[in-house]
């Protein structure tokens, strides 16, 4: 090989060893193994240095998993380019039923070459911190709903149905610390449930405290505050969205957003032949779930309300300009399509898909002010 070649180095990672692989420049390149080395920090900056040694320029790829950012990191502290790339994105022979770690840093270092693979967004450690902050939160709420349902279920089998439509406020708690059941082990099981329930509330709680105590030193919090200004769009919400997204300006326009979100309709066509289905739900279903629930609020007319007003009165003029054309285009639009017949579903994923538009605009106002 001489001095001045290109390589492209695919490596298939995993907990304890990484595949290498070596694609040199040119179509007709040579690809050859370079073996399984330790996935150590030391190990594989001994390994970059070896390969990168005979070449001028060197691109470096691997998969996005649960070994996280880690290796990319200390790949660019280095000096060299790396790609984490995203797996669903990656193209694959339909035929192809083996896979081992040598066939995967192969075709990696191949497709890396060819320009065939498509690059995930890599956050900084300070963003990436509070992205597992917002995902720990999510966690704990979720683990709180499986609990009030087995409460719940365990309720319903013994015929004790709480006469308020209302659940889980202070009435409720107070009803299920009332009940009492003939067997003591029915007794013990209710309160071990209820007792999971609180802790995992305050658990939840806890960590929207701590979200809101990181927020001030965090580089979106002026995002996240003028997202607010969006009606359906509280705290959870806003910080959710930047922390899954990132920089919303590092989209071209709101439709590539759209389409990454996975908001935009699915389209199976040939010929003359046009056919459009449901949305693709392509890309952070976190972030579409929170969207279409907050789309369901623009079913009433427009209004600010009294907690939205001063996030409107500290936000500038040209936010709130957007924010209420927001609210009366998104409300006018849910009336329309509901008036048409459209089923509620489909009319919440449209006012999502437009809602996340007018994000980006915010978003993109907030970074220029």
């Amino acid at each position: 090989m001489e001095q001045s070649t290109e390589i492209f180095v695919g490596i298939d990672v995993s907990k304890a060893r990484n595949a290498i692989a070596v694609a040199t420049e040119g179509r007709s390149g040579e690809v050859r193994y370079v073996g399984e080395v330790d996935s150590s920090v030391d190990s594989m900056r001994r390994l970059v240095k070896r390969i990168t040694a005979k070449h001028s320029q060197a691109h470096f790829c691997y998969e996005a998993g649960p070994t996280g950012y880690g290796l990319h990191r200390l790949i660019v502290s280095m000096g060299f380019p790396c790609s984490v790339v995203a797996p669903s994105l990656i193209p694959r022979k339909a035929g192809d039923r083996v896979k081992t770690n040598r066939r995967d840093a192969v075709a990696l270092a191949k497709l890396l070459r060819a320009g065939e693979l498509t690059a995930v967004w890599v956050p900084d450690e300070s963003h990436e911190a509070m992205r597992d902050l917002v995902r720990a939160r999510s966690a704990a709420v979720e683990t709180l709903r499986v609990h009030r349902q087995q409460v719940s279920a365990f309720m319903l089998r013994h015929g004790r149905i709480f006469p308020r439509k209302t659940t889980w406020g202070a009435r409720h708690l107070r009803w299920l610390q009332e009940q009492k059941f003939d067997h003591p082990a029915h007794q013990i099981a209710l309160q071990e449930m209820v007792e999971a329930v609180r802790i995992s509330k305050e658990r939840a709680e806890r960590l929207e405290a701590a979200i809101e105590e990181f927020m001030p030193h965090w580089s979106l919090e002026p995002v996240v505050q003028a997202l607010q200004t969006l009606r359906g769009v509280d705290l959870i919400v806003a910080v959710t969205c930047a922390a899954e997204l990132g920089d919303l300006s590092r989209f071209d326009n709101p439709r590539q957003l759209m389409g990454y979100l996975g908001l935009t309709p699915s389209e199976r066509s040939t010929g003359d032949a046009v056919r459009r289905g449901g949305i693709t739900k392509a890309g952070n279903g976190r972030v579409r779930h929170l969207l279409i629930e907050s789309a369901w609020t623009y079913r009433h007319p427009p209004r600010i309300g009294k907690l939205k007003l001063y996030k409107l009165e500290a936000a500038p003029p040209r936010i709130r300009e957007i924010a209420w054309k927001a609210q009366t285009r998104l409300t006018a639009r849910y009336r329309a399509l509901s008036a048409r017949g459209k089923k509620t579903t489909v009319v919440c994923a449209a006012i999502a898909r437009e809602l996340i538009g007018f994000m980006w605009c915010i978003a993109k106002e907030a970074q220029l002010a």
